[in-house]
């Protein structure tokens, strides 16, 4: 097959790229000629010093990285696949705390505690509150007079209002919440002025809070997850650190994901209006499931190889960086049918969106799903005619398809 046609420099992970759109025509011709492709960097542009990653585009290919920890490590450089230039080594090294960066056997321990907090059972619990949650904020967003911000109105609501009901947060602290996961992910953005040093303080400040909710709960037990995970530590539960972390994780997993997921949805749904109105008249049960594989709104992770392997027909050699591009995968056509088409009544749905499978699988699905559900059914009742205003204003950034703004108006 002939070599991609991509510009000399092309880096997937160019944030001035993802600030202005996904990249699926490249990843098409990567996908059709080279789907495992070297994409260099030049200086410390991730901050890793090396020289670059690999680029893995095929929904197969990501899914084998996926299920192989073995082989593909999060552990050795973070799951995250570009920091900013500046970043000192240590500061990388020390997100290795985060569950999203562990690898087996410690990945499994934590593991296997945390997803306590997410069984079936506790999900369906929080559906009935979170329901009347998603219908509450719909109809405040009913009542503007005039155009308003969908992404603050809406979309952030309710996945910050389902992370405190989960834990045990007050409501009235969600607003921290937010304030704190929006820095620690925004350096790449100008309009934020946010500095990694910045960053670094409000992931402190979070791990802080939620260490502070965890040793009080070992003193007085609640009827809440934090109680399930932190009390009887001896017995195999978190200890305070791990809890902090837990929580630092689940802010950014939980709530920034699920409130793009959220957003590029809706924005789907008003420049596709047959599926509104399709959506209006019959709610399918799997119009979350295509909303998050339009969406993907972490278009890509990084994992590191451990020993020499080959994948793709290219010789992946140990210590060498492999980007798996969930936005790529989730277009492909092996896989999809029409997958550029936004199909809210597309079955079967394999998309990669909660990863790939294995180990990192996420852990929040079901929450995640149960949240979109909610919201576009109350969004549907409440405001059938939402118009779209302007189009949406980007995040600037390395790894997440987010969107600061999305001006819509209820009449």
């Amino acid at each position: 097959m002939p070599c991609p046609a991509l510009p000399d420099g092309f880096d997937f992970t160019d944030p001035d790229l993802l600030h202005h759109r996904v990249p699926h025509p490249e990843f098409a011709e990567l996908r059709r000629a080279e789907p495992v492709r070297w994409i260099p960097q030049t200086g410390n542009a991730a901050g890793f010093q090396d020289e670059g990653y690999w680029a893995v585009t095929r929904h197969a290919d990501v899914k084998y990285v996926s299920t192989h920890p073995e082989i593909f490590s999060s552990y050795l450089n973070t799951a995250i696949i570009r920091f900013n230039e500046h970043i000192q080594r240590d500061s990388i090294d020390a997100q290795r705390l985060i569950l999203l960066n562990m690898d087996p056997p410690e990945h499994t321990r934590v593991r296997q505690i945390v997803q306590r907090g997410f069984t079936p059972r506790s999900v369906r619990a929080l559906e009935g509150r979170l329901r009347e949650r998603a219908r509450a904020i719909a109809a405040g967003a009913r009542a503007h007079d005039g155009p308003f911000d969908f992404v603050t109105q809406v979309a952030c609501e309710l996945p910050l209002q389902a992370i405190a009901e989960l834990i045990g947060v007050p409501q009235d602290d969600r607003a921290k919440i937010f304030d704190w996961s929006n820095k620690m992910i925004a350096y790449d953005d100008p309009e934020y002025a946010i500095t990694a040093e910045v960053g670094a303080i409000s992931a402190a400040e979070l791990i802080s809070y939620a260490m502070n909710m965890a040793a009080e709960r070992k003193r007085c037990p609640a009827h809440d997850i934090v109680s399930t995970l932190v009390a009887a530590e001896n017995e195999g539960n978190l200890n305070s650190d791990e809890f902090g972390f837990f929580v630092l994780m689940l802010s950014v997993a939980g709530n920034e994901t699920t409130r793009n997921a959220i957003t590029h949805g809706m924005h789907a749904f008003l420049t596709h209006p047959e599926q509104w109105e399709l959506y209006k008249a019959e709610r399918p049960a799997t119009a979350a499931e295509e909303i998050v594989r339009w969406a993907t709104p972490v278009v890509a992770f990084q994992r590191t190889a451990t020993q020499d392997t080959e994948l793709g027909g290219k010789l992946i050699r140990k210590g060498d960086r492999v980007g798996l591009f969930y936005a790529s995968a989730n277009h492909d056509p092996e896989v999809f049918d029409r997958p550029d088409l936004f199909d809210v009544t597309r079955d079967p749905n394999p998309h990669l969106g909660f990863g790939g499978g294995g180990p990192h699988f996420c852990l929040g699905k079901s929450l995640a799903v149960l949240e979109i559900d909610l919201i576009f059914n109350a969004v549907a009742d409440a405001m059938p005619g939402l118009a779209l205003v302007e189009d949406p204003r980007r995040l600037r950034s390395a790894w997440i398809n987010g969107v600061k703004e999305l001006r819509v108006s209820a009449t």
